[in-house]
């Protein structure tokens, strides 16, 4: 594939996930991508904390496909007015996740119907399924900055959004990183309205990990004081019992409503 027909197919890549549900969309080189911040950190730090779970990688190990160049990663919208889109029902993942699935898995087949010189490769989510650091490839692909609450802040939604992604072996040119960096200047009011402190204090080093961008930005996000807020949510749900009709299986399931204080008190992205 030469250098117009590259542009001419990642021009309607962007297009064609947009026309397929994605409200962000963006593409990152596969090499420069292995290199990001939470790449090259993830092997030095406790596969709990980097929130890789048992699976047939080491902690921080990503199962990049061979022959794969660039990365596609789509990102839809979560507003704070429609809550429901991350709910989880019983073991249902959430709307909004399945929609990035639908977005992801049209795309693919868009690819394969009418690029079949085209290798693709669908990219799970869990790290250790074979997937990558979505919020690395995200910022490499121009979707916004990782903010000091840990996650995406797009200028577009601030960060509530969600993200998922796929590679293909075709080198296209990168549509990031951008400069953007709200959380420079910003009063952290995502940090105040943590219900369990996790940035309270500093617990990675600069010198001992061997980078400037850690986890928070400057290493003090906690995955355990998070993931306790999220326990606490589990048995918030059992002890309410709140059952609804998931509708495509016709059953009835209990309602799951993980905390999303930090994604609701950042001010950007909101009108």
């Amino acid at each position: 594939m030469n250098t117009i027909s590259k542009l001419k197919f990642s021009s309607s890549i962007l297009k064609k996930a947009k026309e397929f549900g994605a409200d962000l969309v963006g593409i990152a080189d596969v090499d420069e991508l292995k290199e990001s911040p939470s790449h090259t950190a993830a092997p030095k730090i406790s596969p709990v904390e980097v929130g890789q779970r048992e699976g047939d990688l080491e902690p921080g190990e990503a199962a990049w496909p061979e022959g794969g160049k660039s990365v596609i990663v789509t990102a839809i919208s979560h507003p704070e007015d429609k809550p429901e889109l991350d709910w989880w029902h019983g073991k249902h993942s959430p709307p909004g996740n399945q929609k990035l699935v639908t977005v992801i898995k049209e795309l693919i087949k868009w690819i394969n119907n009418n690029y079949e010189e085209v290798e693709t490769h669908y990219i799970p989510y869990h790290v250790e399924k074979g997937g990558i650091f979505l919020k690395d490839a995200a910022v490499m692909a121009g979707l916004g900055c990782i903010g000091r609450n840990n996650l995406l802040v797009s200028p577009e939604y601030g960060p509530r959004v969600r993200l998922r992604a796929m590679i293909v072996d075709v080198e296209l040119p990168p549509t990031g990183p951008i400069t953007f960096d709200p959380c420079s200047d910003c009063e952290e009011y995502c940090l105040e309205k943590c219900p369990q402190n996790s940035f309270g204090s500093i617990i990675y080093d600069r010198e001992e990990i061997g980078q400037e961008r850690l986890p928070g930005r400057i290493g003090d996000y906690s995955r355990f004081k998070c993931n306790d807020q999220m326990e606490k949510n589990i048995e918030t749900a059992e002890e309410k019992d709140e059952k609804v009709l998931y509708e495509p299986s016709g059953e009835m399931v209990q309602l799951l409503k993980y905390c999303r204080n930090c994604e609701f008190s950042c001010p950007i992205g909101k009108e």
